[in-house]
């Protein structure tokens, strides 16, 4: 039950990342590809109907962790503290942003939000980096599983690391270029004119510094953790999620510009397998330690017997609904939003 526990969380992230990771990307390019105000309305336009409640996902994951695994819940949150709080910040700065771009019309007014979202989805997404190159590079947990990390020390993977170092933010540039090119294929996938090339356009020019990130990320990933190349020694079929990312990023590449929904689905497909490919390369460890042999597992993190199987109970339904809702949300607002500039 444990192991099943662990793959749901895993999908809850996956889903978290696929779904709010398109309008972190069209944030992150608000700016750039949104030249005009008419521009920048089309984005967000493109993403409004869906982006609050692409955030449903994230309090999913996080439901999940608090019932299946409430040792790992209470570690994660306490130890990553201060950088969680940035979350939350970003998070409501993000969704005031959206809300509030639109209430007056003004010369000042309107370009302060617009740099306000394009600012926090930025942030939003290296901070989601950084927090996924902490989990895969370990944390200094002690006798009685427990750690904080300051943002930073000397930069350096060694025995007293912070929430930054040079592998975690090699991992948040990844992240971001990856959430970035997701950004310009859906908004690709929803405008058209000037604006959906350009998208078009941007994405094509993502796409080879992100093969060159995951390649390099890949391989920093072997040296820093030694569970993941013992682990794929052992189970060597785990491979079939690195295929499966080289596939999905082949896919977008080849249908970008010309099929645009084949060609976002490529890029869907790269972000599920490669947090799945992390997650079993980590895997029985939940949170791993910074040193060889230590770490939450998933026995000593998760709940107990009856506590897991009954949280089931609950999940099945509550993530059947809101999956129910996800598939009435995006047919009733299918197909390209209006042009803008």
């Amino acid at each position: 039950m444990e192991t099943v526990w662990f793959w749901l969380a895993t999908a809850m992230i996956a889903a978290y990342a696929v779904l709010d990771g398109f309008d972190l990307g069209a944030g992150i390019l608000h700016l750039i590809l949104g030249r005009t105000d008419p521009g920048r309305a089309t984005i967000l336009r493109a993403i409004g109907p869906f982006w609050d409640g692409n955030e449903v996902w994230l309090i999913a994951a996080g439901g999940v962790l608090f019932s299946a695994f409430p040792a790992l819940f209470a570690a994660s949150f306490s130890g990553f503290y201060l950088p969680l709080t940035i979350v939350v910040w970003l998070l409501m700065l993000r969704g005031l942003a959206i809300e509030f771009r639109h209430q007056i019309q003004s010369p000042v007014w309107t370009p302060l939000w617009d740099v306000v979202f394009s600012g926090a989805s930025l942030l939003l997404t290296i901070c989601f980096g950084a927090a996924l190159g902490n989990i895969v590079r370990g944390v200094p947990l002690d006798s009685n599983g427990e750690f904080f990390l300051p943002l930073w020390t000397h930069f350096g993977t060694g025995d007293d690391p912070g929430v930054l170092d040079w592998y975690t933010i090699t991992v948040s540039v990844l992240v971001t270029v990856a959430i970035a090119h997701h950004g310009a294929l859906w908004i690709a996938l929803k405008t058209s004119g000037d604006l959906g090339g350009r998208s078009v356009s941007t994405a094509r020019k993502l796409w080879w510094p992100l093969v060159a990130l995951t390649g390099i990320v890949t391989v920093l990933t072997f040296l820093v953790q030694p569970q993941v190349p013992r682990r794929l020694a052992e189970q060597p079929a785990g491979g079939v999620f690195a295929i499966l990312a080289v596939a999905g990023l082949g896919w977008a590449r080849a249908e970008a510009g010309r099929r645009e929904r084949r060609a976002f689905l490529g890029s869907c497909l790269y972000l599920v397998a490669m947090l799945a490919s992390a997650a079993f390369g980590i895997y029985p460890f939940v949170l791993p330690a910074n040193r060889p042999g230590g770490g939450l597992t998933i026995q000593q993190a998760a709940a107990d017997g009856y506590g897991i199987s009954a949280a089931l109970w609950w999940w099945i339904p509550g993530v059947l609904l809101a999956a129910s809702y996800f598939v009435y949300l995006h047919r009733e607002f299918a197909g390209k939003v209006d042009h803008g500039g």
